[in-house]
């Protein structure tokens, strides 16, 4: 997956305010860790487009299970430390300040099991009084399954139609992300199937109690998806 799309995915989510969304991720942590700046690990951080923002307030590394995500990242942030691995299995043999894990990424853990490893291998990871931060995917009761989706980019020797329709098996969420890129180059379709679980606010929060972590929720977020935040005691 992304093998394609990996190069074209700051385009496609140009309309996304990474930077005001970095701002106010910082709020959060200096809500409940004054201290400035320090170490933040952003797991599944994609081509690291968060991470330009926040290494102006922290030192920065990321982990992605994506190779070809990763290589977009390390190109975009030279000297940043990048690591391959899978968010409910990784040890980096050092702690963290923060830790983040940022677009509904946890969804992909899928099944309620992986999001407890998830968390716990992501709350090992911190020191103590540090904090994990949590975008959540979809609840299943905020999921919408039949409903359909547009999304184009258009610059002068780029054009990109994604279309999708979302579709629920019990609490899976998934959908078949349908691209159409044209470049001067020549145009291509791919597909990427996209499988993610639907997890209730109290089982993401009993995670993290799980892990050691003293929960709190904001349900506005950083761009309006909420947002789960666990205290290191």
């Amino acid at each position: 997956m992304y093998d394609v799309t990996a190069r074209y995915y700051d385009k496609i989510y140009a309309f996304k305010d990474f930077s005001a969304e970095a701002e106010r991720l910082w709020d959060f942590i200096r809500g409940l860790r004054p201290e400035p700046g320090g170490r933040l690990l952003d797991v599944a951080c994609g081509t690291g487009a968060h991470l330009v923002h926040l290494r102006k307030s922290f030192e920065v590394e990321g982990l992605d299970l994506s190779t070809v995500m990763l290589e977009a990242a390390r190109k975009k942030l030279p000297g940043t430390a990048f690591h391959e691995a899978d968010m409910t299995d990784f040890e980096l043999g050092r702690r963290f300040d923060v830790v983040t894990c940022l677009f509904g990424s946890i969804g992909y853990v899928v099944t309620e099991d992986a999001l407890f490893r998830a968390v716990g291998c992501m709350a090992r990871h911190l020191t103590p009084g540090g904090v994990l931060a949590i975008e959540p995917w979809f609840t299943p009761a905020t999921w919408r399954p039949g409903t359909v989706h547009l999304l184009t980019v258009d610059s002068p020797e780029l054009k990109i139609a994604r279309v999708s329709t979302s579709f629920a098996e019990g609490r899976l969420s998934y959908f078949d992300l349908h691209y159409l890129v044209a470049t001067p180059g020549g145009t291509e379709h791919c597909v990427e199937r996209h499988d993610m679980g639907l997890f209730e606010r109290e089982e993401v929060e009993s995670a993290l109690v799980a892990a050691g972590l003293t929960p709190s929720y904001d349900a506005e977020g950083l761009d309006g998806r909420g947002l789960h935040l666990g205290l290191k005691r």
